[in-house]
């Protein structure tokens, strides 16, 4: 991505970042540098908390080389999506006289893998894809631009926890499917009907083991090769081609 088109997507210094949260932006991330300290500062922080608003502390050097601007020591990402609350979207599809279809991408990092899922998932009628609010990808031109325009189509969520939000939807009645190499069912195997959650977690953890544990189905994809695992994107594509098909 070009530096003009970065800059076009951040909002610079204190009091410019806070009137952003206030007024309802979509802030993907604030940057602070670290040991920024002061009444204002203090006072800024106070509205990222109170917004819910994921912050990290970085290196001075890290936010000069996004910005040549006078940044004060704050840098806000602004998200090109809208995020959607996943506890509102469920009772709306029941009305509807859905069968809820949602996709839970647990740490999945990597921006292009998440844009192709993201594709695979519109396509594949995935009602709304769940995210954390920290340890995920960014959703970046990139990963707009590989998804080939589906994070501006399906809802995106952005959640505190997943643990908590995969209990909201069990509660919900969504049967809660996990990703696993360690699955003791083929994923062509398994019942898929009715509404459901699928979780993928990131290539290199797996899905969180309290995830894992709650999860009614645990589907694995077998490997007949010497590679013991595939990329997240094509597993997640095999697995919703799988549940669109026992839907259907």
């Amino acid at each position: 991505m070009a530096k003009q088109e970065r800059e076009q997507q951040m909002v610079f210094g204190i009091r410019a970042v806070q009137e952003a949260i206030v007024a309802g932006k979509e802030i993907e991330k604030v940057m602070i540098k670290k040991g920024l300290q002061g009444a204002l500062f203090q006072s800024f922080l106070d509205v990222v908390r109170e917004h819910n608003i994921p912050f990290q502390f970085v290196p001075m050097e890290k936010l000069n080389r996004l910005t040549r601007q006078n940044h004060q020591g704050v840098i806000a990402m602004i998200s090109p999506v809208t995020y959607q609350d996943i506890e509102q979207l469920i009772p709306t599809f029941f009305e509807e006289g859905k069968e809820p279809f949602i996709l839970v991408l647990d740490h999945i990092t990597d921006v292009r893998n998440f844009g192709a899922i993201a594709r695979t998932a519109e396509c594949a009628g995935v009602d709304a894809i769940v995210i954390p609010d920290t340890g995920a990808a960014a959703i970046t031109s990139d990963a707009i631009k590989t998804s080939a325009g589906a994070l501006h189509t399906i809802p995106v969520c952005r959640v505190r926890s997943l643990i908590s939000t995969v209990e909201f939807l069990q509660g919900s009645g969504l049967k809660i499917v996990a990703a696993t190499e360690k699955g003791a069912v083929d994923y062509n195997h398994a019942n898929y009907r009715g509404p459901i959650t699928l979780v993928m977690g990131a290539e290199d953890r797996g899905v969180n083991p309290k995830i894992l544990a709650a999860a009614e189905i645990k589907s694995k994809i077998p490997i007949m090769g010497e590679i013991d695992s595939l990329n997240v994107s094509v597993a997640a594509g095999i697995l919703m081609y799988e549940i669109l098909k026992k839907r259907q």
